[in-house]
C-alpha cells in the first residue's frame, strides 16, 4: 500500500487551494497516467484520493448507546492521508520504483511536489507469533 500522506512538517509547497486551475487539471492527469500506466501492467489493486481533513468524521463506540461522532476540522491534527494505491508488485524494490514516482507529481509550476509516499505491505494474515 503506498499512503500519500501530509503534515505540517513536511509540506514545501502552496495548499491546494492556492494552485492554479491548470496547476490542478495538472496533477489530476498526472494521477489518471500513473493508475492507467498501472492498470496496464496488472500492478493496480486500487487508488484512492481522499477529501480534505475538515471533512473528517472521527467515530467511537458508547458502551452499546449512540456512536459518539466528533466532526471535523481538527486542529490538533497534524497530518493526514491525502490518499493511496494498493499495488500488487513482485518485490518490494518495485513498491519504492511506483512510490518515488507518484511523489514526483507536478505541483505549482509544474515542479514536482517530491510529496512523501509510504510504503507498507498489506498483512495476508496474522504473524505467525500470534
Amino acid at each position: 500500500m503506498l499512503l500519500m500522506q501530509f503534515s505540517e512538517k513536511n509540506v514545501d509547497f502552496p495548499k491546494l487551494d492556492e494552485w492554479k486551475p491548470e496547476e490542478i487539471q495538472a496533477h489530476i492527469q498526472f494521477m489518471k497516467q500513473t493508475n492507467a500506466g498501472l492498470a496496464a501492467t496488472g500492478e493496480l489493486v486500487d487508488a484512492q484520493g481522499l477529501a480534505m481533513p475538515e471533512t473528517a468524521r472521527i467515530v467511537r463506540s458508547h458502551s452499546g448507546g449512540a456512536p459518539v461522532v466528533t466532526e471535523g476540522p481538527f486542529p490538533e491534527t497534524k497530518e493526514w492521508v491525502a490518499g493511496w494505491w494498493i499495488v500488487d508488485c513482485d518485490t518490494e524494490q518495485r513498491a519504492i520504483e511506483i512510490a518515488a514516482a507518484v511523489s514526483a507529481a507536478p505541483g505549482p509550476g509544474g515542479l514536482p511536489l517530491d510529496m512523501p509516499i509510504e510504503v507498507r505491505q498489506v498483512m495476508a494474515a496474522p504473524p505467525t507469533e500470534l
